[in-house]
């Protein structure tokens, strides 16, 4: 009847960062870009993928999927938005290797299908297939720690970001 009165469970945040790819990862520092080996966008990481399937990097929301379909955004539970970016300097590539599993507003968590992606198409058209993870609205991190890099398997847990 007084449900009010009742005591809330608190709410239990995941930070955990988690590998898009089966592939190589990356510290962001070393991607072929400078916009993002520089940080100007935020921190994170990259994977040199070995598939063109690519998972959720969080537990979280789908803010929204580029219309070129190379990027989709998306916001963990804590606030913190992160941006997947699907290999460098493919937005010229009009959408045409990326087939988008997810929309806007979806729930996502480790091993939601974000994208199938073409990975011959993007390098036939001589581009990057990093899989580029980045916070970008670090003015809300209090800390971003990257716990592993190499070789790595879907859905590994790659790092943590808290707010």
């Amino acid at each position: 009847m007084f449900g009010f009165l009742k005591k809330k469970e608190p709410v239990q945040l995941n930070e955990t960062l988690y590998a898009v790819a089966k592939g190589n990862l990356i510290p962001i520092s070393e991607v072929k870009d400078p916009v993002f080996s520089q940080k100007m966008m935020g921190d994170g990481f990259a994977i040199i993928p070995e598939t063109g399937e690519i998972y959720s990097p969080i537990e979280g929301e789908v803010l929204s999927v580029f219309q070129t379909k190379h990027a989709v955004g998306m916001k963990m539970g804590n606030g913190l938005e992160i941006l997947l970016h699907m290999g460098i300097d493919t937005a010229e590539l009009n959408g045409e290797p990326f087939d988008i599993k997810v929309s806007e507003g979806s729930k996502v968590s480790r091993g939601t299908l974000i994208a199938k992606v073409d990975l011959e198409f993007i390098t036939s058209a001589g581009k990057a297939t990093d899989m580029v993870v980045v916070i970008t609205n670090m003015d809300l991190v209090k800390s971003f720690n990257l716990t592993r890099t190499g070789p790595i398997n879907v859905e590994d847990e790659v790092g943590v970001a808290t707010a």
